[in-house]
């Protein structure tokens, strides 16, 4: 065969498959970017072209940055205790003990249930009367830690975390046990024989050796929490008093409530843009493995 017919063979193959992306993924993100440089209310077909002038109103919107920061606070709490907790599940759950296999039974559980589920059950869960969080602190004698966690603005978004994690970690723990399956016996025989255990293994031996898994996972994490929208909307909505408002919910409000849905699209060109960045940024952070800075 030719090099131009392996050419033409191989384009005949990738074509239908480009036509397809072009058709349905790049031309709506296209559209979205020129929809934001408009005013326009959704409904009719006319519309106004304003320039960047929705960009501007946005980064002067006071609402806009509380969002983001929150979405950061999300990012940074979740990710951490996810980490922690999904790594040392996925050791525990490589052993053959009766614990261990409960464990493989049920951590996918949350993962397989829909948000909408799970947003309803921790609201059953926090609700400040009959919850059974409240209720397990009463009857602890903890009454004064019993308040209405969704209701306080100290405690509204790091309930929705938790309730994020629950729902999240199932695939975490799914994603470095299969990491920790690819570590060489001998690699850890060789550690075990030259003194390393518990912490030590876990920061110079089992860490290094998941570093790549590590950090494809950090990136599915800033794109969950970024783009992180059921949860709160059915939780709270956004309150009490924003103290719980990310970007898609205030984008939600702009778009379906307002009507300003040129406001809304510039939102979410520029959800988008901090979602590339915040992925770019954690891709560059982790690209060098400590593992081959050593060998």
């Amino acid at each position: 065969m030719t090099s131009q017919a392996r050419s033409a063979f191989m384009a005949g193959f990738l074509l239908p498959a480009t036509v397809l992306y072009a058709l349905f993924v790049v031309m709506p993100v296209v559209q979205a970017f020129a929809f934001s440089l408009y005013r326009w209310r959704g409904i009719s077909a006319n519309r106004t072209f304003v320039g960047l002038e929705n960009f501007r109103q946005l980064f002067a919107d006071p609402i806009v940055w509380l969002a983001i920061r929150h979405n950061l606070l999300l990012f940074v709490g979740t990710s951490v205790v996810i980490l922690a907790m999904a790594i040392a599940l996925a050791h525990a759950i490589g052993h053959e003990t009766g614990t261990a296999r409960f464990l493989r039974a049920v951590y996918l559980f949350p993962q397989v249930i829909s948000l909408v589920v799970v947003a309803i059950l921790w609201m059953f869960i926090l609700n400040p009367s009959f919850g059974i969080l409240n209720a397990t602190l009463k009857a602890a004698g903890l009454e004064r830690w019993a308040i209405a966690w969704l209701g306080e603005r100290s405690t509204a978004l790091a309930s929705i975390g938790v309730a994020h994690v629950w729902h999240a970690l199932g695939f975490y723990i799914m994603l470095f046990a299969a990491a920790l399956r690819t570590i060489p016996p001998d690699v850890m025989e060789a550690a075990t024989l030259d003194g390393a255990m518990g912490l030590t293994r876990l920061r110079y031996v089992t860490l290094p050796m998941l570093w790549a898994v590590l950090r494809i996972a950090l990136v599915y994490m800033a794109i969950g929490t970024m783009n992180i929208f059921s949860l709160v909307f059915l939780m709270t909505q956004g309150g009490p008093d924003r103290a719980t408002e990310v970007m898609l919910t205030y984008l939600y409000e702009q778009a379906f409530k307002h009507s300003e849905f040129g406001y809304a699209t510039a939102l979410a060109v520029v959800n988008f843009v901090l979602v590339m960045a915040l992925s770019g940024a954690i891709l560059a952070l982790f690209r060098h493995n400590p593992q081959e800075g050593r060998a």
